[in-house]
Parts: C-alpha cells; sequence; structure tokens
C-alpha cells in the first residue's frame, strides 16, 4: 500500500523538482507512483510512495528540493486540490474552436493538428492575414463548430 508524503522545495522550483523527481525515479526503479505539483501552492510537491525510503531516494540529490514533512498525508486531504483531467476530450481536426484563455483569449481559430499525448493542440487563427500556427493546451479552447456541420 502505498503513502503520500510532502516535499517542500523551493518556491516557484516546483515543476522543476517534479521532472528531477521523476527522472530519479526512472533511473533507480524506485516505488514512486505518482507526483502531484498542485496548483496555487507554492513551495510543496506530493509524492505517493511505497515507503518513507522510496520518497527519500526519489529526491536524494534534486536541487530545489528541501525534504519531507513528518508525517504522511491522507488523500482526502489534496483530493480538493487535484485537478481532474479530461480522458478523452472531443476536439477533431477542422474544427472551430474558441481560446478561452491566455493571450489570444475570444479569437477564433481551426484546429490544424492534435497531440494528445501532451494534450496540445496546433490552431491557425482565423481573423490574422497570415495564417500563425499557434500551440495550446487542450482545455484553454472550446469547440464552437464542426466542420461536417458547416457543409450540411
Amino acid at each position: 500500500m502505498s503513502v503520500i508524503y510532502t516535499l517542500r522545495t523551493t518556491a516557484n522550483r516546483e515543476d522543476q523538482v517534479v521532472d528531477f523527481v521523476a527522472n530519479n525515479v526512472e533511473k533507480k526503479g524506485l516505488k514512486v507512483y505518482s507526483l502531484v505539483r498542485p496548483h496555487g501552492m507554492r513551495g510543496y510537491v506530493f509524492i505517493e510512495a511505497e515507503t518513507v525510503d522510496d520518497a527519500k531516494k526519489a529526491f536524494t540529490g534534486v536541487p530545489y528540493a528541501r525534504g519531507l514533512l513528518k508525517n504522511p498525508v491522507n488523500y482526502k486531504e489534496i483530493e480538493p486540490m487535484l485537478e481532474q483531467t479530461k480522458a478523452n476530450v472531443n476536439i477533431q481536426k477542422k474544427d472551430i474552436v474558441e481560446i478561452i484563455s491566455g493571450p489570444f483569449k475570444r479569437e477564433k481559430a481551426r484546429v490544424t493538428r492534435i497531440d494528445s499525448q501532451k494534450e496540445e493542440i496546433v490552431l491557425e487563427l482565423l481573423e490574422s492575414a497570415v495564417p500563425i500556427p499557434i500551440t495550446v493546451k487542450m482545455d484553454s479552447v472550446k469547440v464552437i463548430r464542426r466542420e461536417d456541420e458547416e457543409s450540411g
């Protein structure tokens, strides 16, 4: 059974710590099952590991990692910080979408490519004079029109 440990980090370096820890886990073959970097919570990363030793070995030698807090965390305590990822987002090539966040907010664009692994899509803005491809996260757009609906 796994336990969730809290790793203190340097504030604003959480992403780098997660990357380094993930590499350590892979290289050393540790029994670490998940790494959570909660949004809006600076200076902490959660490590789900089988033993406290696995958790400690995972961040040994990692820059910006400061150490584990003494007591493990109950899943219920961190559950509200977790973001559900959409397993299958219904976005298809040639869809017309509206960008709902970021610098191009409220712009309309056509989907030209979908990268499901990275959960990113490549768009071409409809209003621009020259088609410039931009890459955004799948959750930063909403589909407003399907290509096949247009012709019907």
